[in-house]
C-alpha cells in the first residue's frame, strides 16, 4: 500500500488536490493498481500517521522509539534568576538600564553575588549560568568588554545610585543616615588611588584605598565612595555633607559617625547646613568632662541617662558585659607579661653572663605595646625581675570601662535618649556591610590600576551588597547562610529536550523542596518558558586559539 497524492485543475480554473490510499496487486503476469481508500478529507496530521505506519509496516515495535526525545543537560538557572529578581525588586535593574552597558554591568553584579572573582572569571561563569535568558544579554563579550563597562559605571554612578535612593525616598523620606570608613589593601603600588595610610585589613607592605559608605538608617547602602589611601576619616565626612544637601535634596537630616569622624571641625559644617549628629567621645574627653563637672561618673549606669549643657545632649551608659570583657583582657595582657618575665628570669639564671638590662627591656617593651604602662612595673633585685602593680593607677584605669558616652545636637523632641542611643548602635550595620564587603564578597585584595575601574570596582561590590543583605533577611528563617542558598538553587538547570528533525524546546526541571522553600521565601517565581542560550560568551585567549586552529 502507499498514499498517492495528486492535483488537478477543474474548468473554472481552481486546483484541487486528491490523496488517495492504494495499492499493488498481480493479475496473471500484469501488474495493476487499485484504490483502497480516499484520504482527501482526513487531515495532515492522520496523513503523516499512516505514512509512517505503512513505512514501518513489517515492524511497527520500532514506532514506540523512533521519535523518543533526547534531553540534554542545559546551563543553570536558579539562582542566577533567583538573584536577577531581586535586583529588579531592589530597583538595580532600572538604575542600569536595558540596553547594551547596563546589561553587562548587571552581568558583573550577579557574576559578584554567585561566584567572586576576577572580569576572566565572569566571563567563564557565563559558560555555566543562563545569563541571556535571564537578563536578555543576546551579544556575546569577554573580559574586555567588561573591563571597558567599568569605565561606564565610574562614569554613571552617581546616577545609577541617586535612581535607586529616588525610588525608596518617595515612600520612605530620609531623616538619618550612617556613615562608616573602612580599607582595603591592593596587589602592588600601581594604583592611582593607592597610597599609605591606617591599614584596617593589617596588612603590612601594602599600600591600600579607602572606602566610604553611606547608608539609610535600616542599614540599606546609598551610596559608596573611594578615596586614597592615606585620607583621614574627618577628611571624607565632607563629601557626604554635600551629597545629602545637593544630590539628594535632604533639608534637615542626623548623619551618624564614630569617635573618629564627626569632631568640632565636622559638627559646624553640618550645622551650618542645618544638619544634626551623632557621634561618640573619647574616653580622655570623658575625663575631661568629669573634672569639669560637667558629668558626674555615677551616671554611668545600665540604663540610658543623659547630661545638657549648652545645647549639646551628652548620653551616658556602662554596658556590664563590655567591662568583663576589658577586665578579662586587661588580666590576659598581664599574664601574657608575666609568663615573658618568667621565661627572662630563668634565662637570667642560666646564663650568667646575659645583661639583665638587655631582659629589661624587652619587659618594658611589651608592658608599653600592651598599653598596660601606667599601672604596671618592673622591679629589679639583683639578678631577678618581679612585677609591680600599682593599685591606685590601676583603679583609675579601669573606673570607666565599659563606659561610653554619645553626643548630640538632636533637642530631648527631636529624639529621646533612648532613640539617640540606640541609632549610634545602628553603626554596627554599616560594619556588618563591611565585613560582608571583604570576606563574602571579596572586595580585596584590589588588583585594578585605573582610578574609574577602582570606583566601579567598589560600586558592583556595593549592588551586590544589597541583593545578599535581601536575601539575606528573607531566608533567615530558613536557617541557611546566602551561599548555601544560592549553591542549592544553582543545581536547578534548564533541560533541552530535542525529537529530531529540528524540534526541541527549553525546560526547567522541577525545584526539590528546599528549592520552592527558598524561591517562596524570596517571593521569586520560575518563567515556564525561556528563550535560548545564544550569546557566544568566550574569554580573549579562548577566541584567539579558536582563531589559529582555522
Amino acid at each position: 500500500m502507499h498514499i498517492v497524492k495528486s492535483k488537478f485543475k477543474s474548468a473554472s480554473g481552481k486546483i484541487y488536490e486528491t490523496i488517495l490510499l492504494r495499492e499493488s496487486y498481480r493479475e496473471g503476469k500484469k501488474v495493476k493498481k487499485r484504490t483502497v481508500a480516499n484520504l482527501t478529507n482526513c487531515s495532515p496530521q492522520e496523513i503523516a500517521a499512516i505514512e509512517l505506519a505503512l513505512k514501518h509496516k513489517d515492524d511497527l515495535s520500532t514506532l514506540t522509539t523512533q521519535n523518543k526525545p533526547i534531553i540534554h543537560e542545559g546551563l543553570s538557572i536558579g539562582s542566577v534568576w533567583v538573584v536577577y529578581e531581586t535586583a529588579k525588586r531592589l530597583g538595580i535593574v532600572d538604575a542600569l538600564g536595558r540596553h547594551r552597558q547596563g546589561q553587562l554591568a548587571l552581568w558583573q553584579i550577579i557574576a559578584r553575588v554567585l561566584e567572586q572573582g576576577s572580569r576572566l572569571s565572569a566571563v567563564r561563569l557565563a559558560k555555566i549560568y543562563a545569563i541571556a535568558p535571564a537578563i536578555g544579554l543576546e551579544k556575546g563579550f569577554n573580559e574586555e568588554d567588561l573591563y571597558k563597562n567599568l569605565l561606564w559605571l565610574s562614569q554613571k554612578q552617581a546616577f545609577i545610585e541617586d535612581k535607586i535612593f529616588a525610588s525608596k525616598a518617595k515612600k520612605f523620606p530620609p531623616n538619618l543616615f550612617l556613615y562608616d570608613v573602612t580599607s582595603s589593601y591592593l596587589e602592588g603600588d600601581k594604583n592611582e588611588l593607592a597610597d599609605w595610610g591606617y591599614n584596617r585589613d593589617k596588612k603590612k607592605g601594602k599600600k591600600q584605598i579607602v572606602v566610604g559608605l553611606l547608608s539609610a538608617e535600616d542599614g540599606t547602602p546609598v551610596t559608596t565612595e573611594v578615596f586614597k589611601g592615606n585620607t583621614r576619616d574627618t577628611d571624607s565626612f565632607a563629601a557626604q555633607i554635600q551629597k545629602c544637601k545637593e544630590r539628594f535634596q535632604c533639608e534637615k537630616v542626623t548623619l551618624v559617625g564614630d569617635r573618629g569622624m564627626i569632631k568640632s571641625g565636622q559638627m559646624k559644617d553640618l550645622q551650618k547646613h542645618g544638619f544634626h549628629y551623632i557621634t561618640a567621645i573619647t574616653k580622655p574627653q570623658i575625663e575631661t568632662l568629669i573634672k569639669s563637672g560637667i558629668i558626674e561618673y555615677s551616671l554611668f549606669d545600665d540604663k540610658v541617662l543623659e547630661v545638657e549643657t549648652d545645647g549639646v545632649r551628652y548620653i551616658l551608659r556602662r554596658n556590664p558585659i563590655r567591662a568583663e570583657e576589658i577586665a578579662k583582657s586587661r588580666a590576659s595582657k598581664q599574664s601574657s607579661v608575666q609568663k615573658l618575665l618568667e621565661k627572662q628570669n630563668t634565662y637570667l639564671l642560666e646564663h650568667s653572663k646575659a645583661k639583665i638590662a638587655t631582659a629589661l627591656k624587652k619587659i618594658n617593651v611589651k608592658i608599653e605595646r600592651l598599653k598596660l604602662k601606667g599601672w604596671l612595673t618592673v622591679e629589679v633585685q639583683e639578678r631577678t625581675m618581679t612585677l609591680n602593680i600599682d593599685a591606685d593607677a590601676l583603679a583609675e584605669d579601669s573606673r570607666l570601662d565599659g563606659c561610653y558616652a554619645l553626643k548630640t545636637d538632636l533637642t530631648k523632641r527631636e529624639a529621646s535618649a533612648e532613640a539617640v542611643h540606640d541609632r549610634y548602635k545602628d553603626l554596627a550595620m554599616v560594619e556588618s556591610a563591611f565585613r560582608t564587603f571583604k570576606s563574602d564578597l571579596e572586595i580585596r585584595p584590589v588588583y585594578l590600576r585605573n582610578e574609574e575601574n577602582t570606583r566601579a570596582h567598589v560600586l558592583i561590590v556595593m549592588l551586590a551588597y544589597m541583593i545578599i543583605r535581601e536575601l539575606d533577611n528573607r531566608w533567615k528563617n530558613l536557617y541557611l547562610t546566602v551561599e548555601e542558598g544560592l549553591r542549592s538553587l544553582s543545581t536547578i538547570t534548564m533541560l533541552e529536550v530535542s525529537f529530531g528533525e529540528g524540534k526541541n524546546f527549553q525546560q526547567i526541571s522541577e525545584p526539590r523542596e528546599q528549592n520552592k522553600q527558598l524561591m517562596e521565601k524570596a517571593n521569586v517565581k520560575l518563567p515556564k518558558v525561556l528563550s535560548k542560550n545564544t550569546a557566544n560568551v568566550v574569554t580573549r585567549q579562548a577566541r584567539r586559539k579558536s582563531a589559529r586552529k582555522n
